[in-house]
């Protein structure tokens, strides 16, 4: 399985920006995407994940601002975020795990991630 992260750019607080994250090779039915993040100097924290069943999870930090949502037909996963803020400012990521259990907030729960792409939010 591979996962490709994409939608990243350069905007001012306040927007909205969408990323994807596409997964290529077998899946199953039953999987769950996390979306992380890691600002300079930080260590990656959790944004978000949903359940291939539809449950979704999120940060206290985005909650109300971020949403995720999947389009199951291209095996993608997006991350809608608006009114963001310069703290948003971070490398995003995506991951999977196939067990699909329970939309986990730690990254040892993910065993595959896809490359990160940056979000910066100037003031």
């Amino acid at each position: 399985v591979q996962l490709q992260a994409s939608g990243g750019g350069l905007v001012q607080a306040g927007a909205s920006l969408r990323l994807s994250c596409t997964a290529s090779g077998r899946t199953g039915s039953s999987y769950v995407v996390g979306w992380f993040r890691q600002a300079p100097g930080k260590e990656r924290e959790f944004v978000g994940a949903i359940r291939s069943f539809g449950e979704t999870k999120y940060a206290d930090s985005v909650k109300g601002r971020f949403t995720i949502f999947r389009e199951s037909a291209k095996n993608t996963v997006y991350l809608q975020m608006n009114s963001l803020i310069p703290e948003d400012t971070a490398v995003y990521s995506c991951a999977l795990d196939l067990s699909g259990r329970i939309a986990s907030i730690h990254q040892y729960s993910y065993e595959y991630w896809g490359q990160g792409t940056q979000v910066t939010v100037s003031s």
